[in-house]
């Protein structure tokens, strides 16, 4: 396909839709300098955008603990992604949702007479991590460690924070994996650099707990399946030593859905029946 920028397509920019190859901002644009933006990631299955809503509401609160509260309310967010995928022809779609402080007055690191802009573009996107949906993708483990959520709002998914995240998933790719495993800053497993991470030991499942982490609208759609189930989630801390004796592993988010990992550097796991079913569960559940 051709490059992001150049491409057939509208898409939804304060209020309008504009054509897709027209999409821009200054160079002088705040967020491009100093990281002033949040977004969402968020999947249209036959029409409708899982838990719509709530990525709109996360987007909201994001924008807030960046000191950028938005002008647009849920209801006019969720307007703009319904019309961006009614002009763009699509019913199974990843959606964009983008904030973030625009050129304005100030070009320093205060920015509080800057506009705060919104865009939404979607696009056809297949599954993020390729064939490892099926056979398990293989993951490095990052020398970038998730900071402290007193140095960062690790509430908010904002840009800036991913920083790391790329820069660990380069190394991964260098090496030929799909991802990196992230430990936190006290040592701790933490996530993907996109998504949540899951374990399974004797049947019960394992998560990190999401205190210096993003608290995935997707990982907590699989815990409540999980549960409903009867099967016993614990939400803690992992010590890196634990690797080693779990039996499944997978990953969970919007872009990820559920993809399950055959390994995590030294560290083998099989793709197991209970992956394989939360996958399945996972996936007729979106298009329900």
């Amino acid at each position: 396909m051709a490059g992001y920028d150049d491409r057939d397509g509208k898409i939804w920019m304060d209020g309008k839709l504009v054509e897709w190859r027209e999409a821009k901002v200054h160079i002088l644009t705040h967020a491009l300098h100093y990281a002033s933006s949040v977004f969402e990631g968020e999947r249209c299955y036959s029409g409708r955008i899982f838990k719509s809503v709530e990525h709109s509401e996360r987007l909201r609160r994001s924008a807030e603990l960046l000191d950028m509260p938005l002008p647009w309310t849920v209801e006019e967010i969720e307007a703009a992604k319904t019309a961006t995928l009614e002009a763009n022809g699509l019913t199974d779609a990843y959606v964009r949702a983008l904030a973030w402080r625009g050129a304005g007055e100030d070009m320093g690191v205060a920015s509080a007479r800057n506009p705060i802009r919104l865009a939404v573009a979607v696009w056809s996107w297949g599954n993020y991590y390729g064939d490892a949906k099926f056979k398990g993708a293989k993951l490095d483990i990052s020398k970038w460690k998730r900071p402290s959520p007193e140095t960062i709002p690790s509430a908010a998914k904002a840009s800036g924070l991913y920083m790391i995240c790329t820069m660990s998933k380069h190394a991964a790719e260098a090496k030929g994996c799909s991802d990196a495993m992230m430990f936190d800053y006290r040592g701790y497993v933490a996530e993907a650099t996109g998504a949540n991470i899951f374990f399974v030991k004797d049947g019960e499942v394992h998560t990190p707990l999401p205190d210096a982490i993003l608290n995935g609208i997707t990982r907590q759609t699989v815990i409540g399946m999980l549960r409903d189930k009867g099967i016993t989630v614990h939400e803690r801390y992992i010590e890196a030593s634990e690797l080693e004796g779990f039996e499944q592993c997978w990953l969970t988010g919007t872009a990820a859905e559920v993809t399950p990992v055959g390994q995590i550097g030294d560290y083998s796991f099989e793709v197991g029946a209970l992956t394989r079913e939360i996958a399945t569960d996972y996936e007729k559940l979106v298009r329900a």
